[in-house]
């Protein structure tokens, strides 16, 4: 029987309200981890290859048939092609549709009062451009930990997350594939329980996730 050694790659500690970006290379495993429970991370995927292939929120549900990502989960490109799996999941399920505040929307839903406020956007075109990508590159989004329910109307609601301290969720890449993260700053509505958090990711090779 051979025993595949379990390697951490990187371990980063990313602070509230802050971006962080990687390529997470094929066969490799992404560990998000909520440190302190009920916080919010907004993350879009590209092809490391060629950053035009990028995660696609309608692909993905049409495939899955389920706006919901959780253990299982392929998230595709809006070709088809699979970057990465959910392999594991403690949480149980992960937003689609609610898409990456701004400085905009954040003026539209909470007043002009919140116009100055540090936004997901911002932190998602500060990742980018280590990248060579922009503003057109940016597409909707998965938010990890976040809980929006739909209700019978139609509706989509904001409330408190379903994860606790020290849960996780734990991705595989199934190409090259280019992470960007907005630890989320928004601290007018529950996706962060008021209060942004810091989330730690790790990048491991080989092994079973622990």
């Amino acid at each position: 029987m051979t025993t595949v050694t379990r390697t951490v790659v990187s371990d980063e500690i990313v602070p509230a309200r802050a971006p962080w970006s990687a390529v997470i290379r094929a066969g490799q495993h992404l560990e998000i981890i909520d440190l302190h429970g009920n916080q919010a991370v907004d993350c879009l995927l590209y092809s490391a290859a060629d950053h035009t292939d990028r995660y696609s929120a309608q692909a993905t549900i049409a495939a899955q048939r389920n706006i919901f990502l959780t253990t299982g989960s392929v998230l595709l490109t809006d070709t088809g092609i699979p970057l990465m799996t959910v392999v594991a999941d403690e949480v149980g399920n992960h937003d689609t549709v609610a898409g990456a505040c701004s400085q905009e929307s954040n003026t539209l839903r909470y007043g002009h009062h919140t116009r100055h406020q540090h936004a997901c956007v911002e932190n998602f075109l500060t990742a980018a451009l280590r990248w060579g990508l922009g503003k057109r590159d940016l597409v909707s989004n998965i938010n990890w930990f976040m809980n929006v329910p739909v209700e019978a109307d139609g509706t989509l609601g904001i409330v408190d997350g379903l994860s606790a301290p020290g849960k996780k969720v734990t991705l595989q890449a199934e190409i090259d594939t280019l992470v960007l993260v907005s630890n989320c700053p928004q601290i007018n509505n529950p996706c962060n329980g008021f209060d942004p958090t810091p989330v730690r990711m790790v990048v491991t090779r080989g092994g079973p996730t622990p």
